[in-house]
């Protein structure tokens, strides 16, 4: 990597392969910053490949997600800016949390503990996993319907089917009950470090249409960032679901997204 250039770590979440963020590090390189998309522990190179070993991710929680990630950062020359959607927004709200990034953005990020706000809308996409309990150290994939659902809501019909086809792969499912019952356990691993006032800037930004994050989860997780001086902001994209970050909407969530970047993770 260059030392000139900020790198950037993007970070996916469930049922998505490290590759749904390349139009994303296409962009971010033709603006002077160096980006990778590493996938989660055990993640195959290919989507075709992580179909057929769903086992090799099997049983991973937020932590064992966390601490990969972790050493990536650590792997690079300066610290980098953190992006991720769903979980990996979780994600990167933890490593920024532990010091590890300069600046992090949150898209449609997984809620973590403290937020209480629990929509039908998100009990219904987290229903294929969560409706049982044995999926807790099994991997989990989603039928084109539940994808629909839980990702495609806000785009026609053929485009949700298109992004299931090209990017869908199964997940495990422990981090949904990590952060599912995270107000039940004092060191749950979706805890987040909301009140330092020495970390980096923060993004967050909502799918005001999303089913598995709701607006009112994003907005819940952001007032908990109110005991910290540090730049905490929030933006919302009205009438767009989970799929913000891949579908044909992708570029107006990106390029506010990299001016943000450019004003708070450059100069950091």
């Amino acid at each position: 990597m260059s030392a000139s250039f900020v790198p950037v770590v993007f970070i996916h979440g469930l049922w998505l392969h490290a590759s749904s963020w390349q139009p994303w590090q296409d962009l971010f390189s033709e603006h002077d910053f160096d980006p990778v998309a590493p996938g989660w522990p055990g993640e195959a190179a290919t989507v075709a490949e992580a179909r057929t070993r769903p086992e090799a991710v099997a049983g991973f929680g937020i932590d064992d997600v966390t601490a990969h990630y972790a050493e990536v950062v650590r792997g690079l020359d300066q610290p980098p800016l953190l992006i991720g959607h769903s979980f990996g927004g979780l994600i990167a709200q933890k490593l920024l949390g532990q010091g590890l990034g300069r600046a992090a953005v949150a898209l449609d990020p997984a809620q973590i503990k403290g937020v209480k706000a629990l929509p039908f809308a998100q009990l219904k996409a987290g229903f294929p996993v969560l409706g049982n309990p044995a999926n807790r150290s099994r991997a989990v994939s989603l039928t084109a319907e539940q994808f629909r659902y839980g990702f495609g809501n806000a785009v026609p019909q053929a485009e949700s089917d298109e992004l299931f086809d090209r990017y869908t792969i199964p997940s495990p499912g422990r981090p949904l009950f990590e952060a599912a019952f995270a107000n039940f356990s004092r060191n749950s691993a979706a805890k987040v470090s909301t009140d330092r006032s020495d970390r980096g800037p923060l993004l967050f930004i909502s799918g005001q249409a999303d089913h598995t994050v709701p607006d009112v989860v994003t907005r819940s997780a952001h007032r908990l960032y109110r005991g910290s001086s540090a730049v905490t902001e929030l933006k919302q994209f009205p009438d767009r679901g989970h799929s913000l970050a891949i579908d044909q909407g992708w570029r107006d969530v990106a390029d506010y997204v990299l001016d943000w970047s450019k004003r708070h993770a450059v100069q950091a």
